[in-house]
């Protein structure tokens, strides 16, 4: 699929802001790589936004929950990729993850959850739940507390494309 293509979505298009990708081995290195990309990512987009800084914080925090999901459940080998682009009030994150079958079966499991009725019972409950966090948690968080609408589309070679729409300013009429 063709940047422009990919970039339009329902009529909206979307302009590109940001790209950065970097090797899987690097960025699961170190866990406070997640934070690190999220801020940064979220200060380059948000300048222009009514209130810059509630929208930086807001930013990175959804982002870092996709990185995050990344960390918890990458594989070895590739590149991870993440891209920003806008439309309007809706900023879109792409991740492009490397991925064996297994970790698109997770990826698809865990975006049909965040489409789900009881999203919210499914969050809550993840998050009380003893033993370890399960790796889909920062996608149930994004579509309860975010309105992130997600999705997941086939990447180039062995990858996958993590989508997520967020639309966390209202925009003046």
């Amino acid at each position: 699929m063709s940047a422009d293509a990919r970039l339009r979505d329902g009529g909206a298009d979307f302009k590109p802001l940001f790209e950065i990708a970097l090797g899987v081995e690097t960025f699961a290195s170190n866990w406070a790589h997640c934070d690190k990309i999220a801020t940064y990512v979220a200060r380059m987009v948000s300048h222009n936004r009514t209130d810059s800084l509630l929208y930086a914080n807001l930013f990175s925090s959804a982002l870092n929950e996709l990185l995050e999901t990344a960390f918890r459940a990458h594989r070895g080998g590739g590149d991870l990729a993440c891209h920003v682009s806008r439309s309007g009030p809706v900023d879109r994150i792409e991740l492009t993850i490397p991925c064996d079958e297994d970790l698109r079966g997770f990826y698809a499991r865990a975006i049909e959850e965040s489409h789900g009725n009881n999203v919210a019972e499914r969050y809550v409950a993840a998050l009380l739940a003893d033993g370890t966090l399960d790796p889909s948690i920062g996608l149930l968080e994004l579509a309860v507390d975010y309105k992130a609408r997600l999705s997941l589309e086939p990447g180039e070679g062995n990858a996958v494309r993590l989508v997520a729409d967020l639309a966390l300013e209202e925009m003046p009429a």
